[in-house]
């Protein structure tokens, strides 16, 4: 097998996604009410309609409408957990499954057990058909193929390695009264730095 070079294109991290749907207002409805995204301003040198930028978690979604709507594939009702999707972590699994409840949005469940550790998972789809994961796979170690040790790279500073390596290595401090406040800190934090 071929050795494989660390980081070549010096990748920092996930800008965003891009989504072509039906209608942009039906997506703009889900990703903020359902997933928490909030609308960012475009660039002023877009000069075409039918679009929305979002943006939290520290990623940004963009929506597109689709020029020709009718040739986009049937949302359908099969939720099947090894189609295309993003997958988003969560602090309480237990309140977005009742969240989703409340929202009547279909969805399966599943479970994945490693070496003792339950992984649980639940998928369902945008009104487009787009599958959503939402998880607890943070629990899971990240366990690299690549011999003993593993070392991180970056294009522009250490600083930001061992930083990311101390975070990994502290226990996740989880609040399941207000798994928003996250989301509502990343937005505050994104207007402040925007403005």
């Amino acid at each position: 097998m071929k050795e494989s070079v660390e980081n070549p294109l010096c990748l920092k991290s996930l800008n965003h996604i891009s989504l072509v749907c039906r209608s942009v207002e039906a997506s703009l409805d889900f990703y903020q009410n359902v997933l928490g995204f909030f609308p960012i301003r475009r660039p002023g040198s877009f000069d075409f309609d039918g679009a929305c930028r979002l943006f939290n978690y520290g990623m940004g979604i963009h929506l597109l409408k689709s020029e020709e709507p009718d040739n986009l594939p049937k949302a359908g009702k099969n939720i099947n957990p090894k189609d295309n999707h993003i997958s988003f972590q969560c602090e309480n699994m237990a309140i977005v499954e009742r969240r989703l409840k409340e929202m009547k949005i279909d969805y399966v469940k599943s479970r994945v057990e490693e070496g003792g550790i339950n992984v649980d998972q639940l998928f369902f789809h945008d009104p487009d058909g787009s599958m959503i994961e939402i998880c607890n796979c943070d629990v899971l170690p990240v366990v690299p193929l690549a011999g003993d040790a593993v070392r991180i790279r970056s294009c522009t500073s250490t600083v930001n390695c061992n930083f990311h390596q101390q975070q990994i290595q502290q226990e996740p401090q989880i609040n399941p009264q207000s798994c928003l406040s996250d989301s509502i800190h990343a937005k505050e934090d994104f207007l402040h730095f925007a403005s």
